[in-house]
């Protein structure tokens, strides 16, 4: 993807479970406020990242939404693997 964050592409999107989609979003939505905030007082470099972090928060809600159609499979969270090493070494 030439556009937006490295890690923030759709294939690895679907791969999060629902609680790092929201912590993506939140991490998202904070960078564009940062961003809008600093070319409001000049400061903004690269206005091309603005339509880069949009696209990134356009992309984690259709992500998001297409969970909650069905779309696509719901990726549960993973059980911490100290806890099952524990009860295999007893």
């Amino acid at each position: 993807m030439a556009i937006g964050s490295k890690n923030l592409d759709a294939a690895s999107l679907r791969d999060k479970t629902d609680e790092e989609l929201t912590e993506e979003l939140g991490k998202a939505k904070e960078s564009l406020f940062n961003l809008r905030f600093q070319a409001a007082t000049g400061q903004l470099e690269s206005h091309g990242r603005l339509k880069a972090v949009r696209r990134d928060i356009a992309r984690l809600y259709t992500i998001m939404r297409e969970r909650e159609l069905g779309i696509i499979p719901v990726v549960e969270p993973e059980a911490a693997p100290e806890k099952a090493a524990k009860g295999d070494a007893a």
